[in-house]
């Protein structure tokens, strides 16, 4: 999770948390940004996340962008002012799609993109009621979305991907 990225995943560490603490004893930003390329090369085993999952200038900008907003609390504070809305304020499925991470893990051609640890859902096409019991409640390594989405925001996104993948 880094709520400045408006990904509230939780595969991986909450970024925010673990450098909080930094952040507060003076750390400098290139100590965080070193700490996360450690990681990026030598990620903590049973983490889930593959070695150099980015490599090169990639893995050098994710280091810097962590670096600049983890912890902060005015970038924390920033991220949860922003809530994806479409037009009359009503819950964009395809916004919500991208703040929430889900690009991150899945295919979805109408949402641009190409994840690979979840299902491709363009392949699966799964129906409206699916989608909603997956965003609600999880399965495997996909987590529950109840509690970080408003139930408006969850049929959103599910009837966005619903109607998306059967294109």
């Amino acid at each position: 999770m880094l709520a400045d990225a408006g990904t509230p995943g939780k595969v991986g560490p909450n970024l925010d948390d673990a450098f909080a603490g930094a952040r507060e004893e003076g750390f400098k930003k290139s100590t965080i940004a070193a700490v996360v390329l450690d990681q990026i090369h030598y990620p903590t085993e049973g983490s889930g996340m593959p070695a150099n999952l980015v490599t090169g200038e990639d893995a050098d900008a994710v280091a810097a962008y962590v670096a600049d907003v983890a912890g902060d609390p005015a970038a924390i504070k920033a991220a949860a002012a922003k809530k994806p809305t479409g037009k009359g304020g009503k819950a964009d499925g395809k916004s919500i799609f991208a703040s929430a991470g889900c690009a991150t893990c899945h295919t979805l051609a109408a949402a641009g993109a190409t994840g690979t640890v979840g299902p491709n859902l363009d392949q699966a096409k799964p129906s409206l009621d699916l989608a909603i019991e997956r965003v609600t409640t999880g399965k495997g390594v996909m987590p529950s979305f109840k509690g970080q989405l408003t139930e408006a925001e969850i049929r959103a996104v599910a009837e966005f991907v619903s109607t998306s993948s059967r294109k």
